[in-house]
């Protein structure tokens, strides 16, 4: 009886949910330029498809040709405001984003351009660039306007989170709010303001035990080199785009950016008395060199392009290491970009200090999530008075734990209180 009755009480629910899905297929059926499959449904929504959408490779220019942009979408209903995630990198999965949870929202997942499977045929790097991948996010708010009629908000991690203010920037009308988690803003091709972060966060002790484990990984490199070649063998790495010892020295070179990064432990850094294997291991879990191998540089061509030519990036100060380095060049901090283009980028970051000064003017409903730790934190946008926006910086929260499940009581009571202001809805 009791099963019957469970049944009973979820059928009209279940009916809604059928009727949804059958008018959220008319509507992408009615779309140009679109076609899309069915997905397992996330959980909480109507319905969830795989799109692909052609996109203009060149918006200002139609006879460039085309490419076809991969997007998930997740239908909650027509009633409820609508997330657009602006990605950095390739989108592979369909997960559900914390903007959409708080908010019970439709969710319009959007893989950047020339990554994943958003690629054209001809990698025309000329084409890659922040005004046309704004244009591809415009396009798409173009074609569903209609059908999501409530308010938009847009939101991205990281790279997609610089993605998330330039959408902005560029199209200041395409949505109502934008929350950028953990989103740097370079501002030039090597970030001053990096060097500065590192020399200056968390304890004299703690960086002086990262200095020491660099020191003593570069010192003893005739018994590190051949443990760490055993180890690319068995992870099937390749060095052809780095030298393996290049490729070694920017292991060690990074440790301290991806230590802050992603959390490190300052107790947990081996000391003097750990063995040499122990203290490569760490520096291994901390730091990897398959991010130098040429698996990676494939993977991320696409991302130090970008930096190299209009969204800036970091370096590695040299000076301390330089009696230890042997493979780098020794005149000029190395840079962390490895560019897929053979010829020298020609960098130019004015749409970035366009987008920088805008925002101290008429940057407002942004929410800005950021962790203390975080080695980005270092070139966030920072509070500007006058602006009606959000800055939170989340006390030792590093780059996966600036979010918004980890705000304290007070901060999130004020997310939420200002949500529902700019939004005019409630939050339940």
């Amino acid at each position: 009886m009791k099963k019957i009755l469970s049944i009973l009480l979820l059928f009209p629910y279940l009916l809604i949910a059928q009727i949804e899905k059958a008018s959220i297929e008319k509507d992408l059926f009615l779309l140009p330029n679109l076609i899309f499959k069915e997905i397992p449904t996330a959980t909480g929504y109507d319905a969830s498809y795989e799109l692909r959408i052609q996109q203009l490779l060149d918006h200002q220019d139609s006879s460039k040709g085309f490419f076809e942009q991969r997007v998930f979408l997740n239908h909650k209903g027509y009633e409820r405001p609508t997330v657009i995630v602006t990605q950095g990198y390739a989108n592979d999965r369909n997960g559900i984003y914390g903007p959409t949870k708080l908010l019970k929202a439709n969710q319009i997942n959007v893989e950047h351009r020339f990554f994943g499977e958003s690629i054209p045929d001809s990698m025309d790097y000329r084409y890659l660039n922040l005004e046309q991948a704004t244009a591809d996010l415009h396009y798409i708010k173009t074609l569903f306007k209609d059908i999501y009629t409530k308010p938009w908000i847009s939101t991205g991690i990281s790279k997609g989170g610089q993605t998330t203010i330039m959408y902005r920037y560029f199209y200041p009308n395409d949505v109502r709010v934008s929350m950028p988690f953990v989103a740097p803003l370079n501002l030039s091709l090597e970030e001053e303001r990096i060097y500065k972060f590192l020399d200056t966060v968390g304890t004299d002790a703690c960086r002086k035990k990262i200095f020491e484990l660099q020191r003593r990984i570069l010192s003893e490199r005739e018994a590190v080199l051949p443990l760490l070649r055993w180890y690319t063998y068995g992870a099937q790495l390749s060095f052809t785009e780095l030298s393996f010892e290049k490729a070694f020295e920017y292991q060690v070179l990074e440790f301290p950016f991806s230590f802050w990064q992603w959390g490190g432990k300052c107790e947990e850094i081996p000391d003097s008395s750990a063995s040499l294997e122990e203290t490569l291991y760490y520096l291994i879990r901390i730091s990897g060199i398959n991010f130098y191998s040429d698996e990676s540089m494939k993977k991320y061509a696409s991302h130090y392009y970008q930096a190299g030519s209009e969204m800036g990036y970091y370096g590695y100060e040299i000076e301390p290491f330089k009696d230890l380095i042997q493979a780098l060049p020794k005149d000029k901090n190395p840079s962390a970009i490895f560019s897929p283009v053979k010829d020298r980028i020609k960098y130019n970051n004015e749409s970035k200090i366009k987008a920088n000064k805008w925002l101290q003017k008429e940057g407002n409903r942004f929410i800005y999530i950021n962790g203390n730790k975080d080695t980005w934190s270092a070139t966030a946008v920072r509070p500007t008075e006058g602006i009606d926006a959000l800055w939170f910086f989340i006390k030792d929260a590093d780059h996966g734990k600036a979010r918004i499940w980890n705000l304290d009581t007070e901060d999130k009571k004020l997310m939420i209180e200002k949500l529902e202001e700019w939004l005019e809805m409630e939050i339940d």
